[in-house]
């Protein structure tokens, strides 16, 4: 007999929560056509790093935004005081406000609620103030700006450019903020605390942590081979992801159609290491198929059987590619489920990765095409998994689950429905 939590929790999820619209910005393109095209077209959003000296390191590349233009999508005060994560935010945001149909205006009041996950928030304005430090003297420091630092600013300014009143959070949770954001405004919604959301998560690369995760050896020269022999590591990458997501019932009063439903999610924690997965990959496999078993009124409604995508999350390390595909094999069996990783052209966006990876699922399943994992070249005995290599394929796209595997051992899968699946 199932316990009180589990039967509120059934009863919970049989609220729908529907993804009306998206939002991204990314180093191959921004919006969602922009995006979509140059992903499925396998373009490398990776280039030398431009906006601070790399010159003391022996590694330069990145997958850094060149073409972002804050007055092409923030208000004048916004400009003033709004740092480079928070505006990829606030600029993804708009674009998916639009794309699901809804004025500005329409998401004000308190029943909207605003998610978002980060790793390092506003760290380009920290690195700013400390260069400053370090070249002018400590007197020279522009006091105004530190208390744009926060990572909680980026939720908050995204609050506040839309006049919402509801939940208002950010969510740093390391490489995994993005999906533990699309969630937890999922249970907003189906508890009933919110009738849409604002979610997902924004990144940007700074000096700091560039040179940390060079030093580490964890980066790449030159390109992100997920699931390669040859792969050499990852690359950093920035960017935003965000997906309005609404209630049935708010959706239907409105008569718009929606691009996908929220599934459901599992989180679990490796317990294991900072940096390295668990070898035997049990607080992934718990969390994907905890995603599934959630996904529905019904614990056998949806099932492994059942799931036509894999967005891995596929960094591109030595530890992380063996042990992901170690988990879909044993979730899977037999069964070929079509994977992909496209970290391989954007990089590692870090907090905004699964943001950006959800927004790519939806997608999936709106169009029937599964974004590629470029620059694969040598098969790796130790990752035969049924791989989207180099180019796009074309797929019926029903269920999708969307892998995230970060820091410190906190997993988190989201499930992403076409609309009436789940039903």
């Amino acid at each position: 007999m199932p316990d009180r939590r589990t039967t509120r929790y059934r009863r919970a999820i049989m609220t729908r929560v529907y993804v009306t619209g998206i939002g991204v910005v990314s180093s191959i393109g921004m919006g969602r056509d922009a995006f979509w095209s140059a992903l499925c077209g396998g373009s490398q959003g990776i280039s030398e790093v431009e906006r601070f000296d790399t010159s003391r390191l022996d590694r330069h590349r990145a997958g850094e935004i060149k073409n972002f233009h804050p007055q092409d999508h923030l208000t004048a005060a916004e400009q003033r005081h709004v740092g480079r994560c928070s505006a990829f935010a606030l600029a993804a945001a708009r674009q998916a406000t639009q794309d699901a149909g809804l004025s500005e205006d329409a998401l004000a009041g308190p029943r909207t609620a605003v998610v978002m996950g980060t790793t390092m928030g506003e760290a380009n304005l920290l690195g700013e103030l400390q260069r400053q430090w370090i070249h002018e003297g400590e007197d020279a420091i522009d006091t105004k700006r530190l208390p744009h630092y926060g990572t909680t600013l980026v939720a908050v300014h995204v609050a506040r450019a839309f006049g919402t009143r509801g939940v208002v959070q950010t969510l740093p949770a390391a490489c995994a903020a993005g999906n533990y954001a699309i969630g937890y405004a999922s249970d907003l919604i189906r508890s009933g605390q919110a009738d849409v959301a604002i979610t997902g998560a924004s990144e940007v690369i700074e000096k700091l942590q560039f040179e940390g995760f060079a030093r580490l050896g964890a980066m790449s020269p030159d390109r992100c081979r997920p699931f390669d022999l040859e792969r050499q590591g990852l690359l950093l990458g920035e960017g935003a992801g965000m997906l309005i997501l609404e209630s049935e019932e708010h959706l239907s009063a409105s008569h718009r159609t929606p691009l996908a439903e929220v599934g459901g999610f599992g989180l679990a924690c490796d317990a294991h290491h900072i940096t390295r997965p668990r070898p035997d990959g049990e607080g992934s496999e718990v969390a994907m198929r905890d995603a599934l078993a959630l996904s529905g009124s019904d614990p056998a409604a949806i099932g492994p059987a059942d799931v036509d995508f894999v967005n891995a999350h596929g960094t591109g390390t030595a530890s992380n590619d063996p042990v992901e595909t170690s988990v879909i094999t044993s979730m899977f069996g037999e069964r070929a489920v079509p994977v992909s990783s496209i970290k391989s052209m954007l990089g590692h966006c870090m907090g905004a990765a699964s943001a950006i990876e959800a927004v790519s699922c939806v997608l999936s399943i709106e169009t029937g095409m599964l974004p590629p994992t470029v620059n694969y070249a040598t098969p790796d005995p130790e990752c035969n998994v049924d791989l989207v290599a180099n180019r796009a394929r074309q797929a019926e796209v029903q269920i999708a689950l969307n892998n995230s595997l970060a820091f410190g051992g906190c997993d988190a899968v989201v499930c992403f429905a076409a609309p009436g699946r789940l039903s």
